[in-house]
């Protein structure tokens, strides 16, 4: 699937778990699940762009109509509690399917300084 760009080295996209279109600017969201390094985690592109962010959806501090979690930084994706589930859903299922245990490290480096 080499029409995704901006991806990190050592990113594979596997497939899309979501697709939609954003509500403000009409671009297409796809949250897609991907081989980054030894581990599965959900990757957000906007145009088929990769934009950074979690590796799994963050619960949002003061959810507001049907969003419950987040995704992407720049932007940042509201999610429903439904898309959450089938995104855990697919990423920890492939990870246990293959015996991985997932790092989830984003943020730490904002957290230390």
């Amino acid at each position: 699937m080499s029409e995704y760009t901006e991806m990190p080295a050592g990113m594979e996209v596997q497939e899309v778990i979501i697709d939609r279109v954003l509500q403000n600017t009409g671009a297409l969201l796809e949250i897609c699940l991907v081989k980054h390094g030894k581990q599965y985690e959900a990757a957000i592109f906007v145009d088929r762009r990769y934009k950074p962010g979690p590796p799994l959806p963050r619960p949002l501090e003061s959810p507001s109509g049907t969003a419950t979690h987040w995704m992407g930084v720049r932007p940042k994706v509201g999610l429903s509690a439904e898309e959450t589930e089938k995104i855990v859903y697919e990423v920890t299922g492939l990870n246990a399917l293959h015996r991985i245990t997932m790092k989830d490290n984003w943020g730490n480096l904002l957290d230390a300084v």
